[in-house]
């Protein structure tokens, strides 16, 4: 937890912030948003909290309260509303950007907000796709693009939804500059995870390095892995290739599935 909480400086706090929220809140939102991030007994959501505010509406909240203080952001982050812990998030993003202009220069601050925002990822407060979305490749992706990547393979590697869609996005950052390395790595480690939405993400950051990089990248990898994938991310990372080639990393994939099926019934 983040220390020094309570002591802005700049004239407003986490608390200014939820009371902006609270005033464009909808409780009729709060209850669509509730069953469209899954928040029931045993979805990817739930436990979460909704107070029925939308993005748009978020975004226009941040705007005023641009330079909140990190330990006011650290308690928006701790809080169990998901539009406040998406409000702490999206400050942190203009923050980080600021720290990264041309003339507003600042790698010290763009290092202590890296740390901050991968801090929150471990201790989970980064917890729902759309919060992953709006940060990840926008933070770690700035931060890392010309550092040592061991962090993404670190999420990566870990178990929680979440911290694999955090490097699975972090990696976005890396594409929407050219580079598919760190993605083309990662990819396979993460091809027997089933679970919707690490499927998803990983064909959409397929599919995003052959628009972004090159077609042949794509095409490359799925020469190699489209018999191991699952048909989620096969689906997403086929969908702008040519109607052939789709049909043919279908057959490719049902193939391998068969095999497979077949091998496990022979032992």
């Amino acid at each position: 937890m983040w220390q020094g909480r309570g002591m802005s400086t700049v004239g407003y706090g986490h608390r200014d912030v939820v009371g902006a929220l609270a005033e464009v809140s909808d409780p009729v939102d709060a209850e669509n948003l509730q069953r469209f991030f899954r928040t029931g007994p045993g979805e990817y959501g739930e436990g979460d909290v909704f107070v029925g505010v939308r993005v748009p509406a978020t975004r226009k909240v941040v705007q005023r309260f641009a330079d909140l203080p990190l330990p006011e952001v650290d308690a928006l982050l701790d809080s169990e509303v998901h539009e406040h812990r998406l409000a702490g998030l999206l400050i942190l993003v203009r923050r980080f950007e600021k720290a990264s202009g041309v003339r507003t220069r600042d790698d010290a601050q763009r290092e202590r907000i890296a740390e901050f925002y991968l801090a929150a990822v471990l201790r989970g407060r980064v917890n729902n796709w759309d919060l992953v979305d709006a940060s990840a490749e926008r933070i770690l992706g700035g931060w890392l693009f010309d550092r040592p990547r061991d962090p993404v393979f670190d999420l990566g590697a870990d178990e929680d939804l979440w911290r694999r869609r955090v490097a699975l996005l972090t990696t976005f950052g890396f594409i929407r500059r050219g580079d598919a390395s760190t993605t083309l790595e990662l990819a396979p480690r993460l091809l027997a995870d089933r679970r919707d939405l690490t499927q998803k993400a990983l064909g959409w950051m397929l599919r995003e390095v052959g628009k972004r990089v090159d077609r042949a990248l794509l095409t490359g990898f799925l020469d190699e892995y489209a018999p191991a994938m699952g048909a989620t991310a096969l689906s997403y990372a086929t969908e702008h290739l040519d109607p052939s080639a789709r049909t043919r990393y279908r057959r490719m994939r049902a193939d391998g599935a068969g095999v497979r099926t077949r091998s496990r019934g022979g032992r």
